[in-house]
């Protein structure tokens, strides 16, 4: 489900969302997404109704504000990983 660019990404990103590493190793990473029901999406219009769908406020929130946020992966090939923390 999810590409070997998103798990590493998120692998070598997810100090921006969790205080301490939730995983080590590509295949905890890829557990991890998996256990935590990880999206990827195509856009951040996307991303956004994401988080509308999600509950969160995001009407006031700049697509670079939502590109930032701390649950949001930007991957090399242009889609977005979100992880709920």
């Amino acid at each position: 489900m999810y590409t070997e660019e998103s798990i590493e990404v998120f692998l070598k990103e997810q100090g921006r969302l969790y205080d301490e590493p939730v995983a080590e190793t590509v295949e905890e990473a890829e557990e991890f997404l998996e256990d935590c029901m990880a999206v990827v999406v195509d856009s951040l219009e996307e991303v956004r109704e994401y988080f509308e769908e999600s509950g969160a406020d995001v009407d006031h929130m700049t697509e670079e504000e939502l590109e930032e946020a701390s649950e949001v992966f930007v991957l090399p090939d242009g889609t977005y990983l979100i992880v709920e923390g």
